[in-house]
């Protein structure tokens, strides 16, 4: 019986990294190929065969939708399981992807349960179930938890969080301000600021510094600390036109804020892994023409 195929597609390598290893985690027998963007995933799909498609949306040369459609419109693929994960999860493009035949949607940031949850639902779906497990040694390694960790923390991914009193904990989130007026600070709006969507849940936070290799954020601090080498999307919205961009990346540092062990900000470094031309032009522009906020530091 051959190895069951999957062909992951993301211009990120970090992301196809990701995805490989919480795959080989949970499924060791099948057998993984990555591509860079569309057109080479193409290149793949014309030459070899796969069982399942795990593909990014935004990417130079030929974009996953584009991809979706060339392989709805070959005999071979039409019924072929084909996986967007991306950070377009707004209802226009959810439609857009179902009208051109896509099997399953996973929203960037995921956690390893969420993606492997999708990927069994579709070798479920294909038959490919029991082809997986067979050649799959007899004891499994769960890859379920966030993975992004996993390596330095032997799978503990929850960090301990110091107990906060009950008024140190808003549901809003807030710009760092002085003491004096913390009570009468609210989320802040308008240019400039940017949601922080993790796989915990999304954040308002405040760009203290841009350039096209990474973002410095300050967010507030909240139950469940966010974590080094964690991947996220950073929804960043600026301009009078409300230019707004998803750029995909992880968490490089993570540091109090505050110069004190509770404090009630974080500031986090995002490093970008993207390589899409019309997100490092979004990039310039912002970096190029400023922003609102008075803390931010161009091209930092």
């Amino acid at each position: 019986m051959s190895k069951v195929s999957v062909l992951v597609v993301d211009d990120a390598s970090f992301i196809r990294d990701l995805v490989k290893k919480c795959l080989r985690n949970a499924f060791p027998g099948i057998k993984i190929e990555d591509a860079v963007n569309g057109r080479k995933a193409q290149a793949m799909l014309t030459r070899d065969a796969f069982d399942l498609v795990l593909c990014d949306w935004e990417m130079p040369e030929m974009s996953g939708l584009e991809l979706l459609t060339w392989c709805r419109e070959q005999d071979p693929l039409k019924t072929l399981p084909f996986i967007m994960v991306t950070s377009r999860g707004d209802k226009e493009n959810v439609v857009q992807a179902i009208q051109a035949g896509v099997s399953d949607f996973v929203s960037k940031p995921f956690t390893n349960e969420q993606l492997l949850t999708k990927v069994k639902k579709a070798f479920t779906k294909a038959g490919l179930m029991d082809a997986v497990m067979a050649c799959a040694p007899t004891r499994m390694n769960s890859a379920f938890g966030n993975d992004s960790l996993s390596a330095l923390t032997g799978g503990k991914t929850q960090l301990a969080t110091p107990a906060l009193a009950p008024a140190a904990r808003p549901q809003t989130v807030a710009a760092p301000v002085a003491p004096a007026a913390k009570a009468a600070s609210q989320t802040p709006t308008g240019r400039g600021q940017g949601q922080l969507r993790l796989s915990s849940g999304t954040q308002a936070c405040v760009i203290k510094a841009l350039s096209l290799k990474e973002a410095l954020l300050v967010v507030r601090r909240g139950e469940v600390l966010p974590q080094v080498l964690e991947s996220a999307v950073l929804d960043l919205e600026q301009g009078d036109n409300a230019e707004v961009a998803r750029l995909n990346g992880y968490l490089h540092a993570i540091v109090a804020y505050e110069p004190k062990p509770d404090s009630d900000w974080l500031q986090l470094t995002f490093r970008f892994v993207d390589q899409d031309a019309a997100k490092m032009g979004y990039l310039s522009r912002l970096i190029a023409h400023g922003t609102a906020q008075k803390h931010f530091v161009p091209g930092a």
